[in-house]
């Protein structure tokens, strides 16, 4: 562990892990740790055995929603894209009407 990480204790279902972190992290990791935490015991809480399997289903479940939130966020980029180029096409025909009108 180097000079700049800190040795933070995490607890995911009731299991105690060390984890080296830069110190600028440590309440990112407590918190994601807590996330994770509360998502596994909501999937055990399910009736899904076996704590492979529980971490499995969290890391897809995880994985999904940032996947989604990813796809939802490129299709905003591309709508305000579609849009900012409506506008700029607007701008510019109003901009050649009035140097029409000024001749």
């Amino acid at each position: 562990m180097s000079d700049d990480n800190l040795a933070v204790t995490i607890h995911i279902l009731d299991k105690e892990f060390r984890i080296a972190c830069p110190e600028e992290e440590h309440d990112a990791l407590l918190a994601s740790a807590h996330f994770l935490d509360n998502k596994m015991k909501e999937i055990r809480d399910s009736g899904v055995v076996g704590q492979d399997r529980i971490a499995i289903m969290a890391a897809l479940n995880l994985t999904h929603e940032l996947l989604s939130q990813k796809s939802g966020r490129e299709k905003y980029v591309k709508s305000m894209g579609t849009r900012i180029q409506s506008l700029q096409e607007k701008i510019e025909v109003a901009l050649t009407r009035n140097k029409q009108l000024e001749l």
